[in-house]
């Protein structure tokens, strides 16, 4: 594995499953080829994450593949990093998210936010469930926030929710200005 060259083996990889989506048909479970899969594999990365960009580009014009590659960079090092390379085991469970309509401090969908960002961040969010959705793609628009920034935000207070909600109230604040 070439760690200088991850975000261009990406891209190529990322370019084929947009190429194969535009065909008709694809699904995570036959949109790469298993030299593909296994490249995503050894970086934390599954079918479905890349799946999941590429279809929601087709539908709905996001993420693009600079969110994508700031997502999945993140997610890379961390694995790599954090993890040592070493899948987890755990996946949450989507029932035990918040709600979509539960807020902290007036901040809807940022409960919920939260702990699928840490899932993201460790390998751990089930195939039903994206990071930057729809939903996730509202909230970082409405309070101006990249979700790969994000996502590094949770990684540095894994375990400080506190400091996560002090931080997104403080850029909102600033964005509303």
């Amino acid at each position: 594995m070439s760690h200088y060259t991850f975000s261009s083996t990406f891209r190529a990889v990322y370019d084929r499953a947009t190429a194969r989506y535009a065909q008709g048909g694809a699904t995570s479970a036959n949109l790469l080829t298993a030299e593909d899969i296994a490249f995503l594999a050894a970086n934390g990365i599954t079918a479905q994450n890349l799946f999941d960009y590429v279809d929601d580009l087709a539908n709905y014009g996001e993420p693009d593949f600079p969110q994508a590659l700031g997502i999945e960079l993140v997610r890379r090092d961390y694995f790599l990093n954090v993890q040592h390379a070493r899948p987890s085991a755990i996946v949450l469970d989507p029932a035990s998210l918040p709600p979509k309509t539960a807020a902290v401090r007036g901040l809807e969908w940022l409960p919920r936010l939260i702990p699928k960002a840490k899932a993201k961040l460790r390998g751990e969010l089930p195939s039903s469930l994206m990071y930057g959705c729809g939903g996730d793609r509202a909230f970082f628009q409405q309070h101006d926030i990249l979700p790969h920034e994000f996502l590094n935000l949770v990684w540095r207070h894994e375990s400080d929710d506190e400091a996560i909600v002090d931080w997104v109230m403080r850029r909102s604040s600033a964005h509303s200005s």
